[in-house]
């Protein structure tokens, strides 16, 4: 099979388990990605829909449906930059803010749960290798 097989198992079976962890929450990875990328910025935990979109590196299309889908669900709302009324934001909602929360929370324990099979040498071998795995492939 080979590294790149195992691989590919690997990350079908890390996304399966993510993505029940995400369900829970009433979440998909999608949703969870724009929720949490909103909560790791500054307070008032708002960015403009291309820092999103540059963050994430999503099409405006996708980003767009995405918000469109949270601010349906109340988890976050679009309005005008105070500092510049031209300018629109998507920010958490409370709602928003407290499911992102107990999201990530529970996302963190999966993610522990996942590595348990490895020592922290092993953790930190696993990460080098991918790490520079990754930046070939991106480089590329």
């Amino acid at each position: 099979m080979g590294p790149i097989g195992r691989l590919s198992r690997v990350f079908h079976h890390l996304t399966r388990r993510m993505g029940e962890t995400f369900a829970r929450h009433g979440l998909n990875a999608a949703g969870f990605d724009v929720l949490a990328t909103l909560r790791r910025s500054p307070p008032p935990h708002a960015l403009s829909p291309g820092e999103l979109m540059s963050s994430m590196m999503i099409t405006s299309g996708t980003m767009t449906n995405r918000v469109d889908q949270l601010a349906k669900a109340g988890l976050v709302t679009r309005r005008s930059d105070a500092r510049d009324a031209r300018r629109a934001v998507v920010e958490l909602t409370d709602e928003g803010h407290k499911l992102i929360d107990a999201a990530l929370a529970d996302h963190v324990e999966t993610q522990k749960s996942l590595l348990t099979v490895l020592s922290s040498d092993e953790i930190a071998q696993l990460d080098a290798a991918l790490f520079k795995l990754m930046k070939a492939a991106e480089d590329s």
